[in-house]
């Protein structure tokens, strides 16, 4: 797109402008748009594919381009990793009053969507008002306190965790923080994969936050421990009246809630299979039917689910929807388990050690060399939760300065047990890769057993014992039970 056009673009209202012999050629239109930002301390323009097209002097001082570099033709996000401008063009909104952070220096951008005499959207204008945020700390002292009342008011979601929080130096979690980290760029749907206490929900917290959607909200919602007639309503909203004792004045559902930013739900194999057709409706339409209601509501919303589950052993067993699998598993990231992150283990009980003593107020308590032994032998079914929740009750338990193995319930008869276990359930060199399978089924059901024993059949108490969901411990149950 020439630069002309682009300017019939900007002033698509005033078409005797462009009669005039002072604007026939390209230099002119340049010219007018210099004039333009005169005003801004930078401005760029990008065509339909978020392609540089033109960028003003101002905004090359800015990013300390030399000035043999023509970023002209040049996809915005290669210069810019962090810029929204695709997500303009995309949904063809304007972003006001964004800010932005540019070779470490915070300004405040405007971005403006394109369109040509047709109303086709041809690209995005973007405009820097001010890169001295002390002149508009009383704006910025206003957000706060009304982003406040909205948390307060549960009408704003935010997500807590950065991908920085993720804790853990082995190969594994490295290659799975970098994966995230290129995940967050593309606004696409993620599918993370991992077994219950992984920490999936930190993770997607994270890749929102390292997302173009971290100023938006972050809706998490657990399918597992939603009950089923609930799920639409909670999940789409409700119109005035949908049902008996439905509110009067109708109910916003999660995905609207999520609007312009991300929707997490957790456990999504746990989704019934009638709103597995309503959610991949979502996914393919961008837009949503409250219950009760024959109005369909666009929605801008990137979703990321998790699973512990193998959704194409559910798919080949007809318990999820084909169709919806291949959507979510657009790109899929593994998670790994505690035990194969040995190197991690003493980094992770000394960063939850810290954290949990730092909001129980308890005395400072170190872990003795013989309780970081035991916490590198175990093999963790319950994983970074079930660490916390042992930590938790060492510095409980524990009578000296320093944490012990005991401190740890390493004399538990359940402990014993799944150590016992554990030696007749290692896999030798000729095992087939199939006896893995069966191997690690055996192993969960003398955990459960071992638990249920444990607390006199409170279903509850041995979930939380093994550091894992009541909804997840039913499940591998049911499974045990009925083999």
């Amino acid at each position: 797109m020439t630069t002309k056009n682009l300017m019939r673009a900007l002033f698509s209202d005033n078409q005797a402008l462009f009669d005039s012999d002072a604007f026939s050629d390209d230099g002119a239109f340049c010219a007018l748009l210099e004039q333009l930002t005169h005003a801004c301390e930078g401005s760029l323009v990008v065509d339909k594919k978020s392609c540089i097209v033109w960028i003003s002097d101002a905004y090359r001082k800015l990013l300390d381009l030399p000035d043999t570099l023509d970023p002209t033709g040049m996809p915005v996000e290669q210069l810019l990793p962090s810029s929204q401008m695709p997500r303009v063009v995309q949904t063809g909104k304007p972003m006001f009053v964004d800010l932005m952070e540019i070779n470490n220096h915070w300004c405040v951008v405007n971005r403006l969507p394109l369109r040509n005499e047709s109303g086709e959207l041809v690209g995005a204008l973007g405009l820097i008002f001010h890169n001295d945020l002390d002149e508009l700390q009383p704006l910025f002292d206003k957000f706060a306190r009304l982003r406040r009342r909205f948390e307060k008011e549960n009408l704003l979601r935010t997500s807590r965790y950065q991908l920085d929080d993720i804790i853990g130096e082995s190969p594994q979690i490295q290659q799975m923080k970098r994966q995230a980290q290129r995940a967050a760029q593309l606004d696409t749907t993620l599918l993370l994969l991992g077994e219950t206490g992984t920490g999936k929900e930190l993770l997607a917290q994270g890749i929102h936050q390292a997302s173009p959607r971290r100023n938006a909200p972050f809706v998490g919602i657990n399918m597992a421990a939603l009950p089923e007639p609930l799920v639409e309503a909670e999940l789409f909203g409700t119109s005035a009246g949908a049902y008996t004792g439905a509110d009067q004045k109708g109910r916003i559902g999660k995905i609207q809630l999520a609007d312009g930013g991300t929707l997490f739900l957790d456990e999504i194999a746990e989704l019934p299979l009638g709103m597995q057709a309503k959610l991949l409706r979502v996914l393919q339409e961008r837009e949503i039917e409250a219950l009760g209601s024959n109005r369909l509501i666009s929605v801008d919303v990137r979703i990321i689910a998790a699973t512990s589950k193998n959704l194409a052993e559910l798919v080949e067993q007809g318990l999820f929807r084909p169709d919806l699998y291949y959507r979510l598993h657009v790109l899929p990231i593994h998670l790994p388990p505690l035990c194969q992150r040995q190197g991690d283990i003493n980094l992770l009980a000394q960063y939850l050690l810290q954290d949990i003593q730092m909001q129980t107020q308890l005395p400072k308590l170190a872990l003795s060399d013989a309780a970081l032994a035991w916490l590198n032998s175990f093999p963790w079914p319950g994983n970074v939760r079930e660490l916390r929740n042992r930590l938790e009750r060492a510095c409980v338990m524990a009578e000296g300065e320093r944490i012990t193995a005991e401190d740890l319930g390493a004399s538990d008869s359940l402990t014993n047990r799944v150590d016992m276990e554990a030696s007749h359930l290692l896999l030798k060199p000729s095992d087939p890769p199939a006896r893995f399978k069966v191997l690690q089924q055996k192993h969960d059901c003398t955990l459960l057993e071992a638990a249920l024993q444990q607390h006199q059949g409170n279903r509850t108490a041995a979930a939380k014992s093994l550091g894992i969901s009541r909804a997840t411990f039913y499940n591998r149950l049911k499974k045990c039970l009925d083999k």
